[in-house]
């Protein structure tokens, strides 16, 4: 089966959710206060560098979770690019892993305007450490997450560290302090395009009411279940090479959308877009010159030429 086109609705809000798992579903992500402090500060670096808009975010053991919004295909695939390849090269060296880091390239899907969808997807990634069974309380999570942010304005900082910086001053003979070619970066946060219209009171009484909410069903769950919270001690000893039992593996939507007919709308619409980025691929392995793909799509590289 082929990969999926990037695509962007047209007419949408720009709002998709981003996910990348680690090699075999492997815990190269597991928590730590240096690790944490790294991905805050490749994902602020790369904020800065490729600009958009951030909502929520939560990193597990072996995935993360991004709910963005980008105004168009390439630079959602330029942010994304720059975050997952220095991301990988600094959690890989801290994990002592050499080999591939990703398991695959990262899975972006667009989510409708609807402010049920969207409000179910922000809920969906803010679960995340709770909804498993891991911790009690979504604060008690020991990695990076959003939630402590929109709830109590807390600082996203975290550091960037210059590694070419660094392997010039080794190969002069240079002693450095581990900080001294590290940079601060802030990660900014933005509400929703559905609540963009609310004031910050506002904004976070609904976030306060969605983690009592997620917390509630999590503790009936484990009561359901007589299973007790593993807690942050046991995320934070996982032997990072190791790998989980099993994976989920379901498939995952093209798009999210919380009636049937906006759905159908977004399949007809993205129907519309392969027909036309095929045909013009067709077009263009056939030699015609000057194939117009459709805006928003990265064409394929162009044929071979005979000698």
């Amino acid at each position: 089966m082929g990969r999926r086109l990037r695509y962007l609705p047209p007419e949408g809000s720009g709002l998709v959710e981003v996910t990348c798992r680690t090699l075999q579903g492997r815990f190269l992500l597991t928590p730590s206060t240096e690790l944490n402090e790294i991905i805050l500060g490749v994902l602020g670096r790369t904020q800065e560098l490729y600009p958009v808009s951030i909502c929520a975010f939560a990193f597990a053991s072996n995935h993360f979770h991004l709910l963005l919004r980008v105004e168009s295909t390439h630079r959602l695939s330029s942010f994304m690019g720059y975050f997952n390849s220095n991301l990988a090269r600094e959690a890989g060296r801290r994990a002592r892993w050499g080999e591939r880091f990703w398991g695959r390239r990262y899975q972006a899907i667009p989510i409708s305007e609807e402010e049920a969808a969207q409000v179910e997807r922000l809920r969906y990634i803010l679960a995340h450490g709770c909804k498993e069974g891991l911790v009690e309380r979504l604060r008690d999570w020991p990695g990076v997450s959003a939630v402590r942010a929109l709830l109590e304005e807390e600082s996203l900082e975290g550091l960037w560290f210059d590694r070419t910086r660094e392997h010039c001053a080794r190969r002069r003979g240079i002693t450095f302090e581990p900080l001294e070619f590290a940079t601060p970066y802030t990660v900014q946060l933005e509400p929703l395009p559905c609540w963009a219209h609310l004031s910050a009171e506002e904004h976070r009484r609904r976030i306060a009411e969605l983690v009592d909410d997620i917390e509630g069903q999590a503790a009936l769950k484990r009561q359901l279940l007589d299973l007790p919270a593993r807690g942050p001690e046991a995320i934070l000893a996982q032997e990072p090479q190791a790998a989980p039992e099993t994976l989920k593996k379901s498939p995952a939507p093209l798009f999210h959308a919380a009636s049937r007919r906006v759905r159908r709308e977004l399949y007809e619409a993205y129907k519309y877009f392969l027909e036309a980025f095929r045909d013009a691929a067709v077009r263009l392995r056939a030699g015609e010159p000057e194939v117009v793909f459709p805006a928003g799509s990265f064409p394929p590289a162009a044929p071979w030429v005979a000698g």
